[in-house]
């Protein structure tokens, strides 16, 4: 997975986010969303893990457990 940059992720539309108006937990590619995935099950509320997860398996469905 390649990094995102500061500019790179500022260029990301709101919809890329999981959390668009925090900007948290982009989902832009396959690899940010497994990244988002395994973030938010270190570090993240069960409330935050189920917003997560039901967005990155509904724009990715082959995640899907």
């Amino acid at each position: 997975m390649a990094e995102l940059t500061s500019v790179q992720r500022k260029r990301l539309p709101a919809s890329a986010f999981v959390f668009p108006g925090e900007r948290k937990y982009p989902i832009n590619d396959l690899a940010h969303a497994r990244n988002a995935l395994a973030r938010v099950s270190q570090h993240g509320s069960a409330s935050e893990k189920r917003r997560v997860r039901t967005a990155v398996h509904s724009k990715f469905p082959s995640l899907k457990d």
